[in-house]
């Protein structure tokens, strides 16, 4: 009997840019991995799920790379940053400092998925207030918010954590939140639950530290 080879999921998406867009070259890429019975799954996350097998991860990922798509592990890590469309600039919104957030921070093991989001103005469109940790850009400093929920009848906005911060101290701050997060949280608990356990000031002072 020949044994069927593992599959591995991995999340993909088409990096940080002026929206959630993924151009021809990228899908045909995409499909090249792919049967004809296979699925893509759509995430809420901007995030496309595709199953390629075990042998041939690093491979896809290389070819994947080469047409501008950005590959992460599907499970317990922090997701790949979901934003807002930029739709007044680059500059203006940030984008860079959304990159750069974005390659710091997705991938990292945490105790359970964790979502980050962030938007270039305070319309939000990204929806940083209902996500694990939200990044809001207000005129030349960056709002952090820690702790929201967007599903459930339990859902809540995050908490102002920090205002007005520059991006090395955005990106200082967002890092020992989540590292604080994989030494005290348990398994499989949720940011959110973890945020309330630990509590805010705690989550402060252990930064300050």
């Amino acid at each position: 009997m020949i044994q069927k080879e593992k599959m591995v999921k991995l999340a993909v998406n088409g990096g940080i840019s002026f929206g959630a867009k993924l151009n021809a070259n990228q899908l045909a890429m995409i499909t090249k991995y792919m049967n004809d019975n296979d699925e893509l799954e759509l995430t809420t996350f901007q995030q496309l799920y595709i199953e390629v097998p075990e042998s041939k991860v690093e491979k896809v990922k290389e070819k994947f790379e080469e047409v501008g798509l950005s590959c992460y592990p599907v499970g317990n890590f922090v997701k790949s940053l979901r934003t807002c469309n930029f739709c007044k600039g680059s500059t203006e919104e940030g984008m860079p400092v959304a990159i750069e957030l974005n390659k710091r921070i997705a991938g990292k093991p945490t105790p359970f998925t964790l979502r980050p989001a962030y938007t270039g103005c305070p319309i939000g469109c990204g929806e940083p207030l209902v996500n694990d940790i939200g990044v809001m850009k207000v005129r030349d400093g960056y709002n952090l918010y820690v702790g929201g929920k967007a599903k459930g009848m339990d859902a809540q906005v995050g908490t102002l954590l920090m205002e007005q911060l520059i991006p090395e101290k955005l990106y200082e701050v967002i890092e020992k939140v989540i590292d604080i997060y994989a030494e005290h949280g348990k398994k499989r608990e949720p940011f959110f639950k973890f945020i309330h356990r630990f509590g805010l000031e705690n989550l402060k002072q252990q930064i300050a530290g």
